[in-house]
């Protein structure tokens, strides 16, 4: 019998409360991942091969058309060429002259690059393997998120989960509040009554793999300025909506993030917010809990 009321409860046994997914072994994923991306590598190839500086390469690879394969492009160029350019600066397509003119400066020339991706075997695993991380990136979280869509409809299927069960477009509140403050709040899902038209609960649903640091300060202060923002709102309205954060992954036992986490669920009187991994969804989301009627 689980006898554990709160987050803060499962601490001591915390290993036991979560949730860890399989991953792949090193170097099985060799050959997979240099059929995958040996077909980048030799376009990254052909295209600094005709380019006369790195800025015409950077351009000519800001007019690949097919989205995948500009971004992988992206990324080896960011490996060989600007180590110091976000990826996520250099994916954006339209703004690629704007980037060369801020940041060309700092390209490394292109013979050297021309020099260096020469001496590498084709494909090159190492390169193949590090591009091979990016692809599963992101996995970890859909497939909890998917979990969770499956237990909840098990659990209450009289009342409607609504949101991305893998990937997808993210909820704005804009789009479920008229008058919300902040319309461009994401949210990854939200727990409707048995008529699907009054929010019950509004959730988000995270991988913690190994995440520490700053990087912890930054997820956990994240959520409690989204919990607030919510629940500042739904108190404004008289409304009774709830906040859940399905979270799991071994980085919960990292450094302060449980004690976080449980400060966090114990705010706004410890009975408007809920933090819980897949194996405490069962015995701790209620019903009850859910339309406000338990404390």
């Amino acid at each position: 019998m689980n006898n554990k009321s709160s987050f803060a409860d499962y601490k001591a046994e915390g290993a036991n409360w979560i949730t860890l997914s399989s991953g792949e072994y090193y170097p099985d994923i060799l050959s997979d991942a240099c059929l995958l991306y040996e077909p980048v590598l030799r376009l990254f190839d052909r295209l600094l091969k005709s380019s006369e500086t790195s800025q015409r390469l950077f351009l000519q690879i800001a007019d690949v058309s097919e989205v995948w394969m500009r971004i992988q492009l992206c990324r080896v160029f960011r490996k060989y060429v600007s180590p110091e350019t976000p990826v996520e600066m250099l994916k954006r397509k339209t703004k690629a002259q704007e980037i060369v003119d801020d940041f060309g400066h700092g390209f490394r020339s292109i013979n050297e690059v021309q020099g260096r991706f020469g001496s590498r075997p084709m494909p090159d695993e190492a390169l193949c393997a590090l591009l091979w991380e990016y692809k599963s990136r992101g996995a970890k979280g859909y497939d909890l998120t998917e979990r969770f869509f499956e237990m909840f409809a098990s659990h209450f299927p009289e009342l409607t989960l609504r949101g991305p069960k893998r990937a997808g477009k993210d909820i704005r509140l804009g789009e479920v509040y008229r008058d919300y403050p902040n319309p461009g709040r994401p949210v990854d899902f939200i727990v409707y009554d048995e008529d699907g038209n009054t929010a019950l609960a509004i959730g988000f649903a995270r991988y913690d793999g190994d995440r520490g640091g700053a990087q912890e300060d930054d997820r956990t202060g994240g959520y409690k300025n989204a919990a607030d923002e919510i629940l500042g709102y739904a108190e404004s309205r008289a409304l009774s909506t709830r906040v859940i954060f399905v979270n799991d992954g071994p980085g919960l036992l990292l450094g302060s993030m449980w004690d976080d986490y449980a400060s966090l669920e114990s705010s706004w009187d410890g009975n408007k917010i809920m933090v819980a991994t897949l194996r405490m969804i069962p015995s701790r989301l209620t019903e009850r809990w859910l339309k406000g009627s338990v404390t």
